[in-house]
C-alpha cells in the first residue's frame, strides 16, 4: 500500500515529454452516480481521499461505509439513496476493471504519438484478500479458490479449459487468433566477419582506443557486416574514443540535419545526422542506452535482420544500467556492452568513477561472456569474436572492462609466425594464455588480468633475478575460465582446454593473481592445480593521484606482487 500515489506526477512527466495521456479511473457505476445530485460531492471525496483511506473502505460493511464515507449533508443523501450491494460495488468500480471504459480509452489513442494509459484498479479485486494492506503474498485457501472458479463460471479441476467453438466467444477467440498468426520468422544470417584484421600493434596504446580502432578496420575489412553495427554511448561518445567511427558512420537521425558545426576548424567530432546513421547518443541516461541494446539485439529473432548493436559507457555505471541490461538478455536481447574506462587505472579522477565490483559482474551474469583484454590486439580479437556470437539462435551477449592506461605494445610479444598468431588468438577468445614460460619448471605463477599485465611482466622480471622462475598467464576472460573449471568437475558444458594450455598441471606452482578490480575475480584459479595462493586487487574506494602512487595505495604494484610471491615461495 503506498500512501501518496504518483499517478499526478507521473502523468505530468509523460505530457511534458510529448506523450498522449489517458486516464481510466472510475467505471460505469461510479460515473453514474457522479451524474446524480450530491455526485460531485462523491467524486470530490474519493479525489480527495488518501490511498490508505481508500483502501480501508473497500473492507468495510455497507453500514460502514453509510458512516465513513459522507463528509457533507448532499453526500450523506446521496448516500442514504443508494442500495447497500450498490454501494458496496461503487467503491471498488475502477475504471481499470471496466472493460467498457478501456475500451473507450483506447478508442481514444492519437497514433501520430506515443500514449500512454493511467488505469486505476483494485489489487486483488474479487478477493477476500481485497485492499488488505498484507495482501501482497496473500493465498487463497482451497475453499476460496472454488468460489472464484464457480463465480468466474469456470472449473477448479480443468481451469485451462476453452470456450466451446460454436459459442459468441469461442468464435471471438477463434478469429482474434487467426487474426495475430505471424508466419515463423527465419532469422537472418549476419554477414561474414573477419577472425583477424591482420594488424599488429606497435608503440604504446590503450584497449579503450583500440575499440575504436578495431570498429574503423572492420568497415574496411567487412563492411557488410559493419553496416549491421549500432554503438550507443550516453554522452561519451568522444570520451571513449568513438569519435573516428561516428566521423565515419554518421548519427542516426529520422531526418537528415544540419551539423552547424560542420565548418568549425576546430571541431574534431562531425555529428551528421541522418536516417541511414549508425550511431545513437543518449544524455546521462546509463538504463536507457542498455534498454534501447536488448531492443536492437532481438532483431534477429523478431524480423530475420541481426543488428550488432554496442553500447559503450563508463564502467564505474555499468551497475546502473546492469538491472535493464540483464533484463534484454534475459528476454533474448543480445549485444556487447563496453565498460571503459574501469578499474583504478582512471587514477586522476578520484574514487567516483573508479570501478572496484564490475570485473567480477560480468562473470556472474547470465547469458554473458565477460573479457578484460590488456592489449589492443586483444581487442581487436575479442571485439571479432563476441559480434559472431549476436543475432543468431545460439548466441550470447558480452561485456568488455577496457582501460585508458597506456600500453607498451611490444609486451604482448604477437608470434609473427602465422600459426603461432592464430594459436594465440584462439587461447584469447578462450579466456587465457600464458605470456610468458620460464625456462625449466617454475617457482610461481603470476596470473594477471587487464591493465595490470606490466606490473606482472616487472614483477616476473624482478623475482627472476633473484633466482625465483616465473611464468605469467594473462587471463581474458574470468568467466570463460570459471566455466571451464565447472565443467570439468562435471558441472555444465564448457571448453576444458583453455585450463590444460594456460594451467598445465605439469607446470603447477603457487599462485599470485592481479587485477586492476576485486581480488575474488581470480581467486577460484588456485582451484585449478590445487595450489597455494596469495590474490591481489583492489577492495576500498580509490584516491586522486598518479597511476604509480594509486596502484601502490592498493597493492596492486610491482612492488606488492613480488612481496606476496617471496612470502609463497
Amino acid at each position: 500500500m503506498v500512501p501518496d500515489v504518483g499517478a499526478t506526477r507521473l502523468r505530468g512527466m509523460f505530457d511534458a515529454a510529448g506523450w498522449q495521456v489517458l486516464t481510466v479511473k472510475y467505471g460505469r457505476l461510479l460515473e453514474e452516480l457522479f451524474a446524480r445530485e450530491g455526485g460531485d460531492a462523491l467524486r470530490r471525496r474519493i479525489d480527495e481521499m488518501s490511498n490508505p483511506e481508500y483502501q480501508r473502505l473497500l473492507r468495510c460493511t455497507a453500514a460502514q461505509l453509510r458512516d465513513r464515507l459522507p463528509d457533507t449533508p448532499e453526500l450523506a443523501r446521496l448516500v442514504a439513496a443508494v442500495d447497500d450491494d450498490t454501494l458496496r460495488a461503487a467503491v471498488r468500480d475502477l475504471g481499470g476493471h471496466d472493460m467498457r471504459a478501456v475500451g473507450d480509452a483506447f478508442a481514444r489513442i492519437d497514433d501520430t504519438r506515443p500514449t500512454v494509459i493511467f488505469a486505476y484498479t483494485v489489487k486483488g479485486f474479487g478477493l477476500p484478500s481485497e485492499g488488505h494492506p498484507h495482501n501482497h503474498s496473500a493465498l487463497l485457501t482451497a475453499e476460496q479458490f472454488a468460489e472464484l472458479a464457480t463465480r468466474s463460471g469456470m472449473s477448479v479441476e480443468a481451469p485451462w479449459q476453452r470456450f466451446e467453438a460454436d459459442t459468441a466467444a469461442g468464435r471471438v477467440c477463434a478469429a482474434t487468433a487467426e487474426r495475430l498468426r505471424r508466419p515463423p520468422v527465419p532469422p537472418g544470417a549476419v554477414p561474414p566477419l573477419p577472425t583477424d584484421i591482420g594488424r599488429t600493434p606497435s608503440g604504446r596504446a590503450t584497449t579503450q582506443a583500440a575499440l575504436g580502432r578495431a570498429l574503423l578496420d572492420l568497415l574496411r575489412e567487412a563492411p557488410q557486416a559493419a553496416r549491421r553495427v549500432v554503438t550507443l554511448s550516453p554522452d561519451v561518445s568522444s570520451s571513449t574514443n568513438l569519435g573516428g567511427w561516428v566521423n565515419k558512420v554518421g548519427v542516426w537521425s529520422p531526418d537528415e540535419r544540419r551539423d552547424w558545426f560542420d565548418d568549425d576548424p576546430e571541431t574534431v567530432l562531425h555529428w551528421r545526422e541522418h536516417p541511414t546513421g549508425q550511431h545513437l547518443e543518449f544524455g546521462i541516461a546509463e538504463g536507457n542506452v542498455v534498454g534501447a541494446l536488448g531492443e536492437l539485439g532481438a532483431t534477429w529473432s523478431r524480423w530475420g535482420q541481426p543488428l550488432l548493436p554496442i553500447g559503450v559507457l563508463y564502467d564505474p555505471f555499468v551497475e546502473r544500467a546492469l538491472e535493464p541490461w540483464s533484463f534484454g538478455i534475459y528476454a533474448g536481447g543480445q549485444s556487447i556492452l563496453v565498460g571503459t574506462p574501469s578499474g583504478v587505472s582512471l587514477a586522476p579522477e578520484g574514487g567516483a568513477h573508479q570501478s572496484i565490483t564490475t570485473a567480477s559482474v560480468g562473470l556472474e551474469q547470465p547469458g554473458c561472456t565477460s573479457y578484460e583484454p590488456a592489449f589492443a590486439i586483444e581487442v581487436e580479437w575479442i571485439l571479432l569474436a563476441s559480434l559472431a556470437r549476436l543475432g543468431r539462435p545460439d548466441g550470447t551477449s558480452t561485456y568488455l572492462r577496457l582501460s585508458t592506461r597506456p600500453v607498451d605494445q611490444t609486451s604482448a610479444a604477437v608470434p609473427a609466425d602465422a600459426a603461432a598468431r592464430e594459436r594465440r588468438r584462439k587461447q584469447v577468445v578462450a579466456g587465457a594464455y600464458a605470456l610468458r614460460r620460464t625456462s625449466g619448471t617454475p617457482a610461481l605463477t603470476i596470473a594477471a588480468m587487464g591493465a595490470v599485465v606490466p606490473e606482472a611482466l616487472a614483477a616476473a622480471q624482478r623475482l627472476e633475478s633473484m633466482g625465483t622462475a616465473v611464468d605469467v598467464v594473462v587471463v581474458t576472460s574470468p568467466g570463460l575460465l570459471f566455466d571451464a573449471v565447472r565443467a570439468r568437475s562435471g558441472h555444465g558444458q564448457a571448453d576444458t582446454g583453455v585450463l590444460g594450455a594456460a594451467f598445465p598441471a605439469h607446470r603447477a606452482a603457487p599462485l599470485v593473481t592481479l587485477l586492476d578490480g576485486h581480488p575474488h575475480t581470480l581467486a577460484f584459479l588456485a582451484g585449478i592445480n590445487q595450489v597455494r595462493a596469495t590474490h591481489l586487487g583492489v577492495t576500498r574506494f580509490g584516491q586522486s593521484g598518479d597511476l604509480e602512487s594509486v596502484y601502490r595505495y592498493h597493492g596492486i604494484d610491482a612492488d606488492s606482487v613480488v612481496a606476496a610471491a617471496l612470502d609463497l615461495v
